[in-house]
């Protein structure tokens, strides 16, 4: 039977002592695992409570076992170090999955045939805070990194997997027939698909630095995440003691076309794009905006770069509707039609503030991290003309050398540089977008209604 209860202990742990981090028989450093019992449920843990001695996190250090791992698994509930859940978004489906009796909650999964397919890191960057704060650097590394806590019966979950794949797109079997992009047979295959390096990636965020860059407390966000999400996270004010947060948000998934090793040197060409999410055009090829066009050119040029020896990345953030979701957006479209004159650009963003309060909040601050995650310091061509991603990037260090020219939404935060040059405000308000007659009955032409 389960009871819930206002606990201010975090576990019914198997074995409890008043040692902090009992060390096993080898003395090697590692804690015995206190294996949970899943009897009862606590509603949130405090920081000074008996039994609560989550393992020691000393963020930004090159040595991941000093640096220790990311515990956040029900299991060890008394040794967690980590607030939120594994999966993102996603973490609700293992709760049904264990309500609808199809998961055991005490399964560890076998991570025996998991480890990444390539090599990523360790970079200089995985080291500072200010260059990652909400990924972890060694998410992909478990089985290697922390293999001895493995052993010794620790439930660690990678937050990042590494493989590889064919990419099939009709835009590059256009390009093939078009002779834009010719198959070589290592990049580009004569069917048109492509073969790259690919990497999906959690959030794993370190609640000080991510503070830092949005620029307020720590205090102060934490308090406004518990606010916003209806208290869904009493930890975030019950253990200031713990900084690392797991929150419930989707990730990112990074495709590389090229020898991903080239990536750090400078001198080996690297084009880039970072791509957030827009289901209904990247998907579906909604012509409302242009974001799959942007995407698929992206691909084209990477795949043209790792021709030429180099090495092109995509990097597609999971922030639908400027992350403010796609019911969101989808009522900012019927804004945008219904208002006083049409669609039009120069109320493009004002449509979206008006329904969401904001304008857009993908906040670009922790973007660059998957950047130095792969240890760029320089990319050549950057097939963006959005002013938050270019100035988020650079003011961390990372030299961009060219913008590559698309054309782009111009009325707010982008740059469409020689397509516009001679275009003034006034022209740009001439812009008008589709009339979809949303209050009034369409007729076919082709069909004649009936004589009354």
């Amino acid at each position: 039977m389960c009871t819930t209860t206002s606990s201010t202990s975090s576990t019914s742990p198997s074995k409890n002592n008043n040692k902090k981090q009992k060390l096993n028989n080898d003395d090697d450093g590692i804690p015995v695992p206190e294996i949970t019992q899943l009897d009862h449920v606590a509603l949130t843990t405090h920081s000074d409570a008996f039994g609560v001695d989550p393992l020691p996190i000393s963020w930004g250090h090159p040595d991941p076992m000093i640096r220790g791992p990311v515990i956040c698994t029900v299991r060890h509930s008394s040794q967690r170090n980590a607030i939120g859940a594994h999966s993102g978004s996603y973490c609700i489906y293992t709760g049904l999955a264990v309500a609808a009796g199809k998961l055991n909650p005490d399964y560890v999964p076998n991570l025996k045939l998991t480890s990444p397919v390539f090599k990523v890191g360790p970079h200089p960057s995985w080291s500072d805070p200010k260059k990652i704060a909400s990924i972890d650097p060694f998410g992909h590394l478990v089985t290697e990194a922390y293999a001895k806590y493995l052993e010794k019966g620790f439930d660690i979950r990678p937050t990042i997997a590494v493989t590889k794949a064919h990419i099939d797109l009709p835009e590059c079997r256009e390009a093939v027939a078009a002779k834009r992009l010719i198959p070589d047979g290592k990049i580009l295959l004569a069917s048109g698909q492509s073969i790259c390096s690919k990497a999906a990636i959690e959030p794993v965020w370190y609640l000080p630095e991510v503070a830092r860059r949005f620029g307020c407390t720590e205090s102060y966000l934490r308090q406004s995440i518990f606010r916003m999400t209806n208290g869904m996270y009493p930890e975030l004010i019950t253990r200031p003691d713990i900084k690392i947060f797991l929150p419930p948000i989707g990730g990112l998934t990074i495709y590389i076309w090229g020898d991903p090793d080239t990536i750090p040197d400078e001198d080996i060409e690297l084009t880039c794009r970072v791509h957030d999410e827009c289901n209904g055009s990247d998907v579906f090829g909604s012509d409302i905006c242009t974001c799959r066009p942007y995407l698929t050119h992206a691909i084209e040029e990477c795949i043209k770069t790792a021709q030429r020896g180099g090495c092109g990345i995509v990097i597609y953030y999971r922030k639908e509707g400027r992350s403010l979701g796609e019911v969101t957006k989808y009522l900012v479209y019927n804004t945008r039609k219904r208002q006083e004159g049409g669609d039009s650009a120069a109320n493009y963003f004002n449509c979206t503030e008006r329904v969401a309060g904001v304008q857009d909040t993908r906040f670009q601050a922790l973007m660059p991290d998957a950047l130095h995650w792969l240890g760029v310091t320089k990319i050549h061509n950057f097939i963006s003309m959005s002013d938050m991603k270019y100035n988020a990037i650079v003011s961390t260090g990372i030299k961009i050398e060219n913008r590559v020219e698309i054309t782009a939404k111009v009325f707010h935060g982008y740059n469409a540089g020689e397509s516009y040059k001679n275009i003034d405000e006034k022209e740009l308000h001439k812009t008008k977008g589709r009339d979809y007659n949303y209050d009034k009955p369409v007729l076919d032409e082709k069909v004649v209604p009936p004589s009354p």
